[in-house]
């Protein structure tokens, strides 16, 4: 891993090797960046103020052995990276402005895509994830994910179970609660259909109804203007002098009959005449049958306006038109069927509901059981790291509980409180000694107890992550002497199948490492690419004098190292 401007570190190069590798260095000098620096290949967030003052942008390059054919590998090359003798290069820029740039096996990705394969690369295991672990909730994820599929299945069935009950209850809740609410539309409702179905209004009949009383309204004066039209036309019986269209025509026509063979264009004229005199007879008869047809019956006239003000009450309140109200007349009686159908769909929530109670309350108990299987073997496992830790007579029990509620789900015969996780409280009780009442760890350890604790249930995870590196960073703080010595062989036996890398303060850790890789600053308070070094021999020896006494050249010190080194090969 090449890191350039980030933190203290100017450029260099970390090489971190198969087996167990331990990080060490003076305080501030940089140690915390390498983890940092694989947080950020790993898509963890990326903080300008990262960036080294004075630099434009930080660097973080890494490469990263990947068997042919593993799940990463193949997630990466459907993103388009290419593999380089089976590793794969990631690298990720962060500016000074916070802009953040990812790259995998050559090719720019979303960030996203790093951090979804992190899960299959590395498992950071850190102070952070300590503290986490005294939170119920992170002990409850903690025991969820020891056990795997054992609760991984009942927990899906129950959070899908759920949800839905959830939803049922909204819904169930919003008709009961909307009940006078819905009460009082389905009235209003039933009362507007009634006026629409009393009235029987037809689609466009507020149209015809306009044009016939603004007919019957001139009656008189359409029948004088047909008769005068009429008479212009045909002429007038009673009037044998008079003189008419329809005769005139007729005379016209007659002349140019008279001389049509003499010229086709008159004789054109001549048929034109005659379609004219037909035209005068046939508008003659109609306009005498429009005047004979003429209602002028005030009655009726009565009867229309009496009918379009039944419309108009409706259009005033329903629609702008009678087409409108029936618009609203058909959506409004979907509507009331909805409303009076609200009382069966309660009925059907209600049942739905507590049969998925009962559903629950099935799936709680299944869940509860996987998870009080699952913590038996799990204290079990953390008791037995102990053992190897220096705390051979302490025990961890892991205690799943559930609160009474009456409005909950039953569980072991109790009607307890239930959440979307479940039924269960989950809590890690440590005795630490023969005799002592267990209690929860946050209350009864000491500080290094507490670092044993955690990072004996981080080495039972790790013992169950699918993954091939485990970063530790300072989970030895608070511990020393003997505890330190075991904490140092515990990680060794670890690392033998898997590859683990350690930040660490302990000279008794880092003696069992199979290489240690010392971070020191310069004079000028920066990391350069030499500030990383692979310590061997000599110069590992006064590491560890350093770590010991704080002191390089200490004779005691140096025996000291030289002892532990001894010890820690013989043992590994």
């Amino acid at each position: 891993m090449r890191i350039r401007s980030l933190g203290v570190i100017d450029d260099a190069v970390v090489e971190l090797s198969p087996g167990f590798t331990a990080v060490t260095g003076e305080t501030g000098a940089g140690k915390t960046m390498v983890v940092t620096s694989l947080g950020l290949l790993l898509g963890g967030r990326a903080d300008p103020a990262l960036v080294r003052i004075g630099a434009r942008s930080a660097v973080v390059e890494g490469r990263v052995s990947v068997p042919a054919g593993a799940p990463v590998a193949v997630r990466a090359e459907e993103a388009g990276a290419e593999l380089d003798d089976g590793a794969l290069l990631i690298s990720r820029t962060v500016s000074a402005e916070g802009r953040s740039r990812a790259h995998l096996g050559g090719r720019s990705v979303p960030v996203g895509m790093l951090a979804e394969l992190a899960d299959e690369l590395v498992a950071v295991h850190g102070q952070t994830d300590q503290q986490g672990l005294l939170k119920p909730a992170r002990q409850r994820q903690a025991l969820d994910r020891y056990a795997g599929d054992a609760v991984a299945g009942p927990h899906a069935k129950y959070a899908a179970a759920y949800r839905r009950l959830r939803a049922v209850s909204t819904e169930l809740a919003d008709l009961t609660t909307r009940a006078r609410d819905r009460a009082q539309e389905a009235d209003l409702l039933r009362f507007g259909l009634n006026e629409v179905a009393a009235v029987e209004p037809r689609a466009g009949e507020d149209r015809e109804l306009a044009a016939e009383a603004e007919r019957l309204g001139h009656a008189e004066a359409l029948a004088a203007a047909a008769s005068a039209a009429h008479t212009a036309l045909a002429g007038n019986p009673e009037d044998p002098e008079g003189v008419d269209a329809a005769t005139l025509v007729a005379g016209a026509g007659r002349a140019l009959d008279a001389v049509r063979a003499h010229d086709p264009a008159l004789a054109a004229l001549a048929d034109r005449m005659g379609e004219i005199s037909i035209l005068l007879a046939d508008v003659a008869g109609e306009l005498a049958g429009y005047a004979d047809d003429l209602d002028a019956d005030p009655l009726r006239l009565a009867a229309v306006e009496e009918r379009r003000a039944a419309l108009g009450a409706l259009t005033r309140k329903y629609g702008q038109d009678v087409t409108a109200v029936l618009a609203w007349a058909e959506e409004g009686a979907g509507r009331l069927t909805e409303l009076e159908g609200d009382d069966d769909r309660i009925g059907e929530l209600t049942a739905e509901r507590d049969a998925l109670r009962t559903e629950l309350s099935g799936l709680a108990q299944a869940l509860t059981d996987a998870r009080t299987a699952a913590a038996a073997r799990f204290a079990e496992a953390v008791t037995a790291e102990l053992a190897h830790l220096a705390m051979p007579h302490a025990r961890v029990t892991i205690a799943v509980r559930q609160t009474d509620d009456p409005d909950g789900v039953d569980v072991n015969g109790r009607t307890v409180a239930y959440a979307p996780s479940g039924a269960d409280e989950v809590e890690l009780l440590l005795a630490p000694h023969p005799g002592a009442q267990p209690r929860p760890i946050a209350k009864g350890a000491s500080g290094g107890e507490l670092s044993r604790v955690m990072l004996a249930v981080e080495v039972v995870f790790a013992g169950t992550d699918p993954v091939p590196t485990y970063l530790f960073d300072e989970v030895d703080a608070g511990v020393g002497g003997k505890a330190a010595v075991e904490i140092g062989r515990r990680l060794a036996k670890l690392a033998k199948s898997a590859q683990v890398v350690v930040v660490t303060h302990l000279p008794q850790v880092a003696a069992f490492a199979d290489r240690q890789l010392l971070v020191e600053k310069t004079d000028d308070g920066s990391v350069t690419r030499s500030g990383v070094t692979v310590l061997q021999g000599e110069d590992r020896v006064r590491e560890l004098s350093r770590m010991l006494a704080g002191q390089e050249d200490s004779e005691t010190a140096r025996a000291h190292a030289e002892e532990l080194l001894a010890t820690a090969r013989a043992e590994v």
